[in-house]
């Protein structure tokens, strides 16, 4: 049916009938028919003509068919799909046809699905027609990243966001990690079950080296990873990769990674972040902000369908957590620190020296000697370098030990080197709240970085302070190589003196006569004078 107001609209401002029926894209009848209305009712402008006066003026005779068809109720049987577990659409028409009706003809089965097809879609209820609940959760790594800068040195180090979403009611789940190794991908499991409340039956994942290899190179085949099996057995949930080049076996999981790219990412990425942690904090608020505040078309959010229709699907969680574990031996160093994964911890410092089992897991890193636990402490992350100290192994008041690194140790030997050296190694101890914790920077400046190089560090040193630079090993490491670029640079060579003073040229006194060309020419008069 043509647009009459806007045919009107444009008959008002004067068109023609060829403009007309060009930009409105009707026939010449449309618009003669358009013109006699306006003429008839004096009309000036179609603003404030109701719809139902344009309906009015222009009566559509065609009969439409869905008139004859009485229109299916399609909420009962999305109910019956979502809890009956063999009921079909074929037992839905058949209700519908054998029922009792207004004496309209019924739709055949064809178009009834058809017609519940296009119901659902335009109510965004494909997803819980395609998926049943509590059976799958589907996960991967968002393609976009956020910022997070390091307050100790102004680095920035990127935070990669993990992702999973249930598909059936849409609950997403979503936790920055600083990398995508493997402890980083299945702690983000373990961390997406306990926000849950429970396991699905499948995990969906795409194939990242982290879930799955190939058995042998070129073969189609990929079989899931040994680690990421683990915790598929101690969860009781089977693990089942997307197939390649099926889009469709990942849906969900590039719809979630959407929503999040548009919720989290796009609303985070314009502020900075001094750690993970803090970051995943306001992760959190985003993601509950997406689960229980944003309304789908049928007015339920994301949370509700979890809670009330799929929640009570997951299996339980079972008694502890999943947690890797590897075993190293480690030695204490002498400021009483064992270091693991370029992180250091603490241990008694009556055990500087020794040769120790270390436990490490997800979250714990636990000491023994011999079968004895010496300590525990939390499993530090990120920033590489940090320090986990407990009071108790620290010194009274950093006393000489023997064995032990200790302030005057290391300020002695400094002073070695020369008073800028010193007066370094004394800012690097007096910025750490522990004493403890800089002794192995120190150690790193003084035994690896001026071994050989005395002087140059001792003069590195000297440029530190001169600039009021914050003293670091990589800093004094970039430093000294300024100063032997420097050094080695060609320098400008002058001739010898003795070899100069025949070279050299002087300006003609004034007692010295020179004859101009002139004097030379053939035939000149003073020629053969």
């Amino acid at each position: 049916m043509a647009d009459y107001r806007r045919i009107m609209a444009l008959l008002l401002q004067g068109r023609s009938y060829r403009e007309v029926v060009e930009t409105a894209g009707c026939s010449h009848r449309d618009v003669a028919r358009a013109k006699q209305v306006i003429g008839m009712n004096g009309i000036t402008s179609v603003e404030g003509v109701s719809d139902a006066e344009v309906a009015g003026w222009f009566p559509d005779g065609r009969r439409r068919v869905s008139d004859e068809y009485e229109r299916p109720e399609f909420e009962s049987v999305l109910q019956a799909l979502k809890h009956r577990r063999h009921f079909t659409l074929l037992q839905g028409w058949r209700r519908y046809a054998d029922a009792a009706g207004t004496g309209k003809k019924k739709y055949g089965y064809a178009q009834y699905c058809a017609l519940f097809s296009e119901w659902a879609r335009t109510n965004d209820l494909v997803a819980v027609l395609r998926h049943e609940p509590g059976r799958a959760m589907h996960v991967d790594w968002a393609g976009d990243t956020l910022d997070v800068v390091d307050r100790a040195d102004g680095v920035v180090v990127k935070a990669y966001l993990f992702v999973a979403v249930l598909p059936y009611s849409g609950a997403v789940f979503c936790r920055a990690y600083p990398d995508m190794k493997s402890e980083a991908w299945l702690d983000a499991h373990v961390q997406a079950f306990a926000f849950f409340g429970g396991v699905p039956q499948l995990v969906v994942p795409d194939n990242p080296t982290t879930s799955t290899h190939q058995r042998h190179k070129g073969d189609a085949e990929r079989v899931v990873n040994a680690r990421y099996q683990q915790l598929a057995d101690h969860y009781q949930c089977a693990i089942v990769p997307a197939r390649a080049k099926k889009p469709r076996d990942k849906a969900a999981a590039e719809s979630a990674v959407n929503v999040v790219n548009l919720r989290v990412i796009g609303y985070l990425e314009g502020e900075t972040w001094f750690s993970v942690s803090e970051l995943n904090e306001a992760i959190d608020e985003r993601v509950r902000e997406v689960n229980r505040d944003l309304r789908r078309a049928d007015d339920s959010t994301r949370w509700e369908r979890f809670e009330t229709e799929e929640q009570h699907l997951l299996t339980a969680l079972p008694d502890a957590r999943f947690e890797e574990v590897a075993w190293k031996q480690l030695k204490a160093a002498r400021n009483y620190h064992i270091t693991a994964d370029y992180q250091h911890y603490s241990v008694p410092y009556s055990l500087a020296g020794q040769l120790l089992r270390v436990r490490l897991t997800s979250s714990r890193v636990t000491v023994f000697n011999g079968n004895e636990v010496v300590c525990e402490h939390p499993r530090l992350s990120g920033r590489k370098g940090q320090y986990s100290t407990l009071a108790e192994h620290v010194p009274d008041k950093h006393r000489d030990i023997d064995g032990l690194w200790s302030r005057t140790w290391f300020s002695d030997r400094a002073r070695s080197f020369g008073p800028a050296t010193q007066e370094v190694i004394e800012q690097i101890l007096d910025r750490h709240q522990i004493e403890a914790q800089g002794y192995l920077d120190c150690q790193n400046i003084l035994g690896g970085l001026g071994k050989k190089n005395r002087q140059r560090l001792e003069a590195a040193c000297g440029e530190l302070l001169a600039r009021g630079g914050y003293p670091t090993y990589t800093t004094l490491k970039r430093l000294m190589a300024a100063i032997d670029s420097d050094a080695k640079a060609p320098r400008t060579i002058r001739p010898a003196a003795s070899t100069r003073k025949h070279t050299e040229t002087r300006e003609p006194g004034p007692e010295v006569y020179v004859r101009d060309a002139s004097h030379y020419e053939i035939g000149s008069q003073g020629a053969g004078q």
